[in-house]
């Protein structure tokens, strides 16, 4: 299997996922930090930074279902027998534990008579680790449902994300505070403070799994032009229909709202990502290897995340730069600020493994 990863490396997805994380870092950093008398839309630099801040999290949520699918169907093993499935689970966990870590509400762990609303607000609301975590859950069991049901997985991904992505304006406007104890509701609409709840955004992960079946199915097509081709068209596809979908409903006279459940919006974005994909599989069809460093990044996409937000946002036990200097530099200070946050996480990953590979030597 490693040797086989090895031999059939596919650049354009290490490429994807370095980009993915250090992207995130550079717009979280910009966003914390950058005064707000430089957010201004007249700006052509800020308004092409503010569009490509839309675009982070979808790239980031599809990298990750192809990614997750991908080494799945590799194994070629039936669910129960496939190591993944336990690694799927158990990564799952992971993922929402931190999610829930790195925003708890009390330094003293189990003292919580000083908390405010705010602060539980906070920690119940869904962020991104939460949703790819739990869309891990939805994938393995779409993936579980494929093999006892003899679904293909073109059929039942698709599907699904379909389904997500339809149902999310309805429950976009219910209150789900009325129905559901906060920290499930959280998962269901923005009502609670959640940035990414299930719905719409595990539609992204999942469509991301299309993508991961497909390669693990045919392990060379990554290194034809055709398959460029074909990712290109079919995000262009996605893209121009949004571009009708916009167009018909204003004909009609419906004005949907731009949210995030805004269903236009999200197969453009859908379409953005597998054309950006296209481009950088176009570009690296004659690679056969990328730096290492890009590999690492890629490969330390959690570690990264977590690391630069307790920095940037601080924790129940430190204070991060927001609190210090949030939301007040100027453009090329928090520019600044971006490149020398990738700089030291990318020394972080380096620096681990390096004694990552040093521990190995001695073993050895």
């Amino acid at each position: 299997m490693q040797h086989s990863e090895k031999k059939h490396r596919i650049i354009f997805i290490d490429l994807m996922r370095a980009f993915a994380v250090l992207q995130m870092v550079q717009g979280h950093t910009i966003d914390a930090l950058l005064a707000d008398q430089y957010r201004v839309s007249d700006n052509a630099i800020y308004s092409v930074w503010i569009f490509m801040r839309g675009m982070t999290a979808p790239i980031f949520m599809f990298t990750a279902g192809t990614v997750f699918t991908y080494l799945f169907r590799y194994v070629g093993k039936p669910f129960f027998q496939n190591p993944r499935t336990i690694k799927g689970i158990k990564r799952g966990l992971l993922l929402v534990f931190l999610g829930y870590l790195i925003r708890y509400p009390t330094w003293s762990v189990f003292d919580f008579s000083e908390v405010s609303d705010y602060s539980w607000n906070t920690f119940l609301a869904v962020d991104v680790l939460q949703l790819i975590g739990l869309s891990l859950f939805a994938l393995l069991l779409l993936l579980y449902l494929s093999e006892k049901l003899n679904i293909s997985d073109y059929v039942i991904f698709p599907t699904a994300a379909i389904i997500i992505i339809a149902i999310a304006p309805f429950f976009y406007n219910i209150d789900w505070n009325n129905f559901l104890p906060q920290f499930l509701a959280g998962y269901f609409y923005t009502g609670t403070g959640s940035l990414f709840p299930f719905f719409p955004w595990a539609a992204y992960v999942i469509a991301g799994g299309v993508l991961g079946s497909y390669l693990a199915k045919h392990p060379m097509v990554f290194k034809t032009s055709k398959f460029s081709i074909t990712l290109a068209i079919s995000g262009l596809v996605l893209i121009g229909a949004s571009v009708l979908g916009n167009i018909l409903f204003g004909i009609l006279g419906f004005n949907l709202p731009l949210n995030s459940a805004n269903t236009n919006l999200i197969f453009f974005r859908i379409g953005f990502v597998l054309t950006m994909n296209a481009v950088v599989s176009f570009v690296s069809l004659k690679a056969n290897n990328i730096p290492k460093l890009l590999v690492i990044v890629g490969r330390n996409t959690l570690l990264i995340y977590v690391v630069h937000l307790v920095i940037l946002y601080g924790s129940a036990w430190n204070n991060g730069l927001f609190q210090w200097s949030g939301r007040s530099l100027s453009g090329w200070q928090a520019f600044g600020s971006a490149v020398l946050m990738i700089v030291l996480m990318t020394i972080m990953v380096m620096g681990l493994n390096f004694i990552k590979m040093k521990n190995k030597q001695l073993v050895t």
